[in-house]
């Protein structure tokens, strides 16, 4: 089937495994969310409406932990080590789905936001934080109603190798939504949030056993075999060359030792 693909290795092209898809031993834990909002104000919409999210989550069954920005410094604006950092990162490694929730500032995501997503790297040694964890994105607005703070971050989830979910909600003139005891009103907007939440709390557990199959592909399954077969190949190469007292450039650079030049003789 094949013989029309010369440039695919067929050993390395894996069909569709239907059992794969289903874990062979589900978990049991609560589903672990990490939510994300992207404004300092003291009465932050984006943070009321994160908090709306937060107990709903909750009350479907998952552990919910809202990471606070404040504090946190801009993208390559301290080392690793820096405790905000440090605490977002761990966050990220722990959660199994993400929520993000951003005002809309001059058309787009806030710079807050961003600078979360930021820090949170697409690989962290052999780890990668995001990738095949599921997402759900939201927004709030001054106006009426917008959508492009949503469309950014889902072009970011996407970036950052997450499933984003197909809902999403964007609540327009949110200073109208919230009650004086910051708890959102009854409203087609505040059941759109129990949609959104609803459906990433599925999609989580659908998907959370067994998103390393999901998001496993041939194009990195063809650069790690190529890497391994480098990595054979290598050893055998400079005992060879050693035999006559020289070392190879690529053999000098990893012993980090200078050899006689002999191959010119």
């Amino acid at each position: 089937m094949l013989s029309d693909l010369p440039h695919i290795d067929a050993q390395l092209l894996h069909m569709p495994d239907t059992a794969r898809l289903s874990a062979a031993l589900a978990s049991t834990h609560p589903a672990r969310i990490l939510m994300l909002y992207g404004s300092l104000r003291e009465r932050s919409f984006s943070r009321l409406a994160t908090e709306e999210g937060a107990r709903i989550l909750t009350a479907l069954g998952a552990e919910v932990k809202i990471f606070n920005p404040e504090g946190l410094p801009l993208a390559d604006g301290a080392p690793d080590s820096h405790p905000k950092v440090a605490e977002l990162r761990a966050l990220a490694a722990w959660s199994e789905g993400m929520v993000w929730c951003s005002p809309e500032r001059h058309g787009a995501m806030t710079g807050i936001l961003k600078t979360q997503i930021d820090w949170i790297p697409l690989a962290q040694g052999a780890v990668r934080p995001t990738q095949g964890k599921t997402l759900a994105v939201m927004q709030v607005c001054g106006g009426s109603q917008s959508f492009n703070a949503v469309n950014q971050m889902r072009v970011l989830g996407r970036w950052m190798r997450m499933l984003t979910i197909p809902n999403q909600s964007s609540v327009a003139k949110a200073f109208q939504e919230f009650g004086d005891d910051n708890r959102m009103k009854p409203s087609a907007y505040y059941d759109r949030i129990v949609d959104v939440m609803e459906e990433l709390m599925k999609f989580t557990l659908l998907t959370r056993d067994v998103s390393p199959y999901l998001v496993d592909r041939y194009s990195e399954r063809k650069e790690s075999e190529a890497q391994l077969e480098r990595r054979v190949q290598l050893p055998q190469a400079v005992p060879a060359a050693r035999d006559c007292g020289c070392t190879p450039p690529v053999a000098q650079a990893l012993t980090a030792t200078a050899a006689p030049a002999c191959c010119a003789r």
